[in-house]
């Protein structure tokens, strides 16, 4: 089993951010990666004033077209977009799996801000593909170690996060160490890997640093990406070797 995580930089143009995704896509099937793990929002890009006017027909279309992209190609793919159900708008993600599923998971622990615009979600989300377990969680989840431990709990062998860390430069920086350190110690605490994509770039005055990262159940950081571009993180798991003594 191949996880990933694509390190991207977002724009406030669904189009081309779907293109982007199509590219790493095709990147993680170059190297057999079976499952890959994109950003918050990576789908319409992280503009909280444009999120109530993105039309979820528009966004259902380009899922859809994505869908069937993940199975052409053989790569499942975890994609961050704001998300309408029964008429409440979420901070989700779509797991798009090569096997025809999908699942839908609605970020619960908001920032101030995101209230004006979301829901808060109520459900947790685990699944299983190709013989491992996986579990999802977005951004400030990451903040809540129980949330991390019922996942964990259901069986999870994998935390997929993904996040949009955007802040001004300053906070940016002194943020950094925090938002590296949780998935560090969501992994050590429950035993299993954790794989961050985060996004990358400037948007509004505001900047990402980047800092996707891959970690082992015994807290080694695996694989992590820089602050100022783009890149896909890729690590093998062995099915052999699931108490993780490695």
């Amino acid at each position: 089993m191949k996880i990933a995580a694509a390190q991207m930089e977002l724009v406030p143009d669904i189009e081309a951010n779907a293109g982007r995704i199509r590219d790493f896509i095709e990147q993680a099937a170059a190297l057999r990666v079976d499952i890959m793990n994109f950003p918050e929002t990576a789908l319409t890009g992280y503009e909280p004033e444009l999120f109530r006017g993105h039309y979820q027909e528009k966004i259902e279309a380009i899922v859809a077209e994505l869908h069937q992209f993940v199975q052409d190609r053989g790569v499942s793919a975890i994609i961050g977009t704001p998300y309408f159900e029964e008429g409440r708008l979420y901070n989700s993600v779509v797991v798009l799996l090569d096997d025809g599923r999908r699942f839908l998971y609605h970020k619960q622990n908001l920032v101030d801000y995101e209230q004006a615009y979301f829901e808060s979600g109520r459900k947790q989300l685990v699944f299983e593909h190709k013989g491992f377990t996986f579990g999802t969680i977005i951004c400030r989840d990451q903040n809540f170690p129980l949330l991390a431990r019922d996942i964990r709990e259901q069986g999870a062998d994998v935390l997929f996060i993904s996040c949009a860390h955007y802040y001004s430069p300053m906070e940016a920086r002194w943020k950094l160490d925090k938002n590296i350190a949780l998935p560090i110690a969501r992994a050590t605490e429950n035993n299993m890997f954790v794989c961050k994509a985060n996004a990358v770039g400037t948007l509004n005055g505001m900047i990402n640093l980047g800092n996707s990262l891959i970690v082992g159940p015994n807290g080694s950081v695996i694989a992590r990406a820089g602050e100022a571009r783009e890149q896909l993180l890729s690590f093998a798991i062995d099915p052999q070797n699931k108490d993780w003594k490695w």
